[in-house]
């Protein structure tokens, strides 16, 4: 839902590249956070209009079935030419699958690939495929499949943003019917990283004429039913290749707001609210036990920025002024309850190059004064563009309180999401203060890159960020430490308000459900109810469960899965990576 934008955005929630080239390959992309806005942890987009008074088509449903609750409707289903979290939320892992995944721990393991080894240039990766996978309209998967994939993101059919993460990708080798090698033009930290998000995805040729409103992928689940705006359909495939998914049939219902959804999950209309943006609500649900709540991780990073381009927050005593007057424990109090982390930076605790930062910028409002008074702004008034989203809004207040006590005066003006805030921020760079949460994983780069609208001077960490991406996994994450402390501590480039949690409300009996968002991807393959378990190997033929051992290989470490000691040591894999 950038999934609950966005993004993985999350699009996204937020994977970019590093080296030099490639940073200046994110510089032109705006789907980082399209990917975030749209994050279903945080935004609030699509109506449904059917209210919560029935499921849908519950009498059709097989016994087992469960509705999910989600905000962020996907406006089609080709995440291919459309930004946002909403789409890859609902299909990616469900209906949609890469060579490699994010675990819900976020590391990076086998997925469509069950190996791959490095060669000791780290520009040659060979993969080996899983046997016997076939896409849901039957054709096979193979290596040709791969280098359809890779090289059709790199053409023009693609048109989202994040296509840029394969302009590394120098040439695509089929070597045999499951191995494939892909070469890239240097080595590159982020490229396989990019390979578990959406630009990953593995199509079939005879699957994407129609890819607006039909999904044709290797994944355990079919798209049945999309009723736009309101509800979208997951079914279980007969033949999937692996383990199959635990639940029969699963409806992703999308609601207004929070209130509704949960009012539907009192009712018995859904089972499950997923990434609650309420909070305040959930302690009612704590005290029944008809229900359970899960708190998890994201990498949903909710940043108030600052116009670096525009005065008087083009002055970097300025900038360092607000961080130090906006009390971050308060905000995060009053915006999401207290639930969530302070972390200091655009940088999730999953990251391998994450410090804590929170003591760079501590509260100090006589400190914020002095630096206001130096900068002779002192009694100015700037504009904050806030977008019309619950928790934004609920942050505005403290933001605009805490500054007004060091001499800023800050006048809000809200701004319809996502209409109006994307065209007048995202795109014009028309503000002086906004907020947003940013839900795509490793982001940072993005946030950070030249012509995005935080108008950072990306040439501050350019050499730096091109050194990190080259090089193997400890000087990537030395390099990227340093990237942060210069733009986050050094340049004061934005104010990092709180991490976002990933909270799930469901009804007693019902288990499976990620904790952490590690991805703007919501894996709804172990969704089941109490006595369902059993259901799913039942259901899948010969091949399906003589193929679950392989799904299960697939889901281990990648480290236990890889080959050779030059992929433990040339891969991002092996650094512990991070998901959203």
């Amino acid at each position: 839902m950038p999934q609950p934008v966005p993004p993985r955005a999350r699009q996204r929630r937020a994977g970019l590249s590093r080296s030099r080239a490639g940073y200046r390959a994110r510089s032109r992309s705006r789907a980082g956070l399209a990917v975030a806005l749209l994050s279903a942890a945080m935004l609030l987009l699509s109506a449904c209009t059917a209210g919560y008074t029935a499921r849908d088509d519950a009498g059709a449903a097989p016994a087992g079935s469960l509705t999910v609750a989600l905000t962020a409707a996907p406006s089609n289903l080709d995440f291919t030419t459309t930004s946002g979290a909403a789409i890859p939320q609902a299909l990616m892992g469900n209906v949609y699958q890469g060579l490699v995944a994010v675990n819900e721990d976020g590391k990076l393991v086998p997925q469509l690939a069950s190996g791959w080894q490095v060669d000791s240039s780290r520009t040659v990766y060979t993969f080996e495929l899983q046997p016997g996978v076939t896409f849901s309209n039957g054709d096979p998967f193979n290596a040709e499949s791969v280098k359809f994939s890779v090289e059709r993101v790199k053409s023009a059919a693609w048109s989202n943003g994040l296509k840029s993460g394969m302009d590394v990708v120098k040439a695509v080798e089929v070597r045999g019917e499951h191995t494939v090698a892909i070469t890239l033009s240097r080595p590159s930290q982020s490229w396989l990283w990019t390979m578990a998000t959406l630009v990953g995805a593995q199509f079939t040729p005879n699957g994407t004429a129609k890819l607006a409103t039909q999904a044709v992928g290797t994944g355990p689940f079919t798209v049945t039913s999309w009723k736009p705006g309101q509800s979208l359909t997951l079914t279980r495939r007969e033949h999937y290749w692996g383990q199959p998914a635990a639940a029969p049939q699963i409806a992703l219902r999308y609601y207004a707001d929070p209130t509704t959804a949960t009012n539907a999950l009192r009712a018995g209309a859904v089972d499950v609210v997923a990434g609650m943006q309420a909070p305040d609500l959930l302690p009612g649900f704590q005290k029944d036990a008809g229900f359970k709540v899960t708190e998890g991780t994201t990498t949903g990073e909710v940043v108030m920025s600052m116009n670096n381009q525009k005065a008087p927050l083009n002055d970097v005593r300025v900038r360092r002024a607000v961080l130090h007057a906006v009390n971050r424990k308060a905000v995060l109090d009053s915006a999401w309850a207290g639930r969530g982390s302070l972390i200091g930076a655009p940088v999730p605790p999953t990251d391998p190059y994450y410090e804590d930062l929170n003591n760079a910028y501590p509260h100090d409002p006589a400190k914020a004064r002095e630096l206001l008074k130096q900068a002779g702004v002192d009694g100015s008034t700037i504009t904050f563009s806030v977008p019309d989203l619950p928790y934004a809004v609920a942050a505005a207040q403290v933001v605009v309180s805490d500054l007004k006590k060091v001499g800023l005066n800050v006048k809000i003006k809200q701004q319809e999401f996502p209409a109006v805030w994307l065209d007048q921020v995202l795109t014009k760079h028309d503000y002086q203060l906004s907020v947003i949460a940013h839900v795509e994983p490793r982001d940072l780069l993005s946030l950070l890159s030249k012509g995005y609208y935080l108008g950072y001077d990306s040439s501050r960490i350019s050499e730096l960020a091109a050194q990190a991406d080259a090089g193997d996994d400890a000087s990537y994450a030395a390099n990227m430490k340093k990237v942060v402390r210069r733009a986050v501590v050094d340049d004061a480039v934005a104010d990092t308000l709180f991490l976002l949690p990933n909270l799930n409300v469901m009804r007693a009996d019902v288990s499976g459900m990620p904790v952490n968002a590690p991805t703007t991807a919501l894996d709804l393959t172990r969704l089941t109810k109490t006595g369902q378990q059993g259901d799913a190997a039942r259901s899948g033929d010969a091949a399906a469960s003589g193929n679950s051992a392989r799904s299960e290989r697939a889901a281990r470490s990648g480290d236990a899965a890889r080959f050779g000691d030059d992929a433990a040591s040339g891969n991002p894999a092996s650094s512990g990576g991070e998901g959203a």
